[in-house]
């Protein structure tokens, strides 16, 4: 069942005889229509004409011009604005530059900018790593993308990324109090946005790689953690990761099965796949059969990527030769990072008992969430109107705040599973159920934890 979503958001105003019951003919018309009414207010009322604004999520843009024809077209009412409430969101964007301290006077700014602020730079002259102390970039983040791979969108380039890099941005700072900043580059040039995020490296304390198409986000990942002294860390691929790693091992706790045990189906071996099964086979997983497009990945191809040949060289699926519909079957595991519609409710009753789906494409994942209910005994998706969403915001906050806080220059596999573990334990064994198998991003206690677990493991490989 396709579901309303706040990202379709619209507010209507509009106006009716009272004599008529406008209000009983907006509802009637709305709920008919397939809506959800969020809020309904009067603007206005006088004796002979009411102003009503109606809030109400849709399904999609189609949806809410719908919704908007079947209003304007009753005779009893007439619509005089459309408001979509997620562009009044981003009006002149989602960010703004504060000044973290005083400038009201002449002794201000006397410390603040010249002449005092050059003893500050002659001390970072004297000893670069000053700049970790006494500047921004003690506590900020470059959020880098070219625009090449955004959401499910494509290739829409820099400038039409920003709107989602600015989001990441607002979500540092909410959760982890990480001041991140857009940086939205107008290459897809390896080469250039390697030598563009090292020049403007100097900053910032850590960069987070965003949005860029595989498998060129491997090599610039790889070539930018080897380059620079400050953490280098791609979300798409690690952020996920850790999180399906966590939601998993909370729902293996659920259904009392060993990650050792279990056969594992990953439907998507791209960058997000291949950094999940990573995660997994170091957390003692030995059996991962994985199909992409062309189907079952088990040889070696001309012009393989490293990621591609890491999948191939560990998790080789023996000997079987088959679809993912004969994989799928005594399967105890299905983690999808696909495409939508990928199995059937057939697929999922042929799994093991106790199964557990991880269905995370999105908007649309790889099998109806409340089809795969019937047969598995636990659920996930990527969709935030569903149980169990798998949040990449649950990992890179955290992260970061610990990468920064304990001066980490380098992040390993070792720190993304202890992440893992941080986001699983603030799910309680009390709270532990099919529909709750991982905390609320609003937990407060996931960035406190995650990025506790991540310093210590940074002073520990510093010792």
């Amino acid at each position: 069942m396709v579901q309303t979503s706040p990202g379709y958001g619209i507010t209507i105003r509009v106006e009716g005889r009272p004599e008529f019951q406008p209000v009983a003919e907006i509802t009637s018309i709305i709920s008919r229509e397939g809506a959800t009414i969020t809020a309904l207010d009067v603007a206005e009322s006088q004796l002979d004409n009411v102003v009503i604004d109606v809030t109400c999520d849709a399904i999609d843009s189609t949806h809410a011009d719908r919704i908007t024809a079947a209003l304007s077209a009753s005779p009893i009412l007439k619509v005089r604005k459309v408001s979509d409430r997620t562009f009044l969101l981003h009006l002149g964007g989602k960010l703004e530059l504060q000044s973290k301290v005083p400038l009201k006077t002449r002794d201000d700014l006397s410390r603040a900018y010249t002449p005092g602020v050059a003893r500050i730079c002659q001390a970072i002259a004297k000893d670069p790593s000053d700049a970790r102390r006494l500047t921004i970039k003690r506590n900020t983040v470059a959020v880098v993308t070219d625009g090449s791979a955004v959401l499910g969108l494509g290739n829409i380039g820099p400038e039409a990324a920003l709107p989602v890099m600015e989001g990441k941005a607002a979500l540092f700072k909410r959760f982890a109090d990480v001041d991140a900043w857009p940086v939205c580059l107008d290459t897809q040039d390896v080469d250039e946005i390697v030598r563009t995020v090292q020049i403007l490296a100097p900053v910032y304390g850590g960069i987070n790689l965003e949005d860029i198409s595989a498998p060129r986000c491997f090599e610039v990942e790889r070539r930018l953690r080897d380059l620079l002294d400050i953490p280098v860390f791609h979300d798409d691929q690690h952020g996920t990761a850790v999180v399906v790693l966590a939601a998993l091992k909370n729902a293996l706790k659920l259904v009392k099965k060993d990650l050792s045990n279990c056969k594992v189906i990953m439907s998507g071996v791209g960058a997000a796949g291949t950094a999940i099964a990573r995660l997994l086979v170091a957390s003692g997983a030995k059996n991962i059969i994985g199909f992409d497009k062309d189907g079952l990945v088990c040889d070696h191809k001309p012009g393989d990527d490293s990621i591609r040949t890491w999948f191939v060289d560990n998790c080789s699926p023996g000997d079987f030769r088959g679809e993912i519909h004969d994989a799928i079957k005594g399967a105890d595991i299905f983690i999808g990072v696909s495409a939508p519609n990928i199995l059937s409710e057939r697929d999922i009753k042929e799994m093991a008992e106790k199964a557990i789906v991880f269905a995370l494409a999105n908007p649309d994942p790889e099998v109806d969430p409340m089809v795969a209910r019937k047969h598995a005994e636990v659920v996930a998706t990527g969709r935030s109107d569903q149980p169990n969403q798998i949040n990449n915001v649950l990992a890179f906050p955290g992260i970061f705040r610990g990468l920064l806080d304990g001066r980490i220059t380098k992040i390993n596999d070792k720190m993304l599973i202890a992440a893992a573990e941080a986001i699983a334990s603030c799910v309680s064994n009390e709270q532990l159920n099919a529909n709750f198998i991982v905390p609320s991003v609003f937990d407060a206690n996931v960035v406190t934890k995650v990025a506790e677990a991540v310093k210590s493991l940074g002073k520990s490989a510093l010792k």
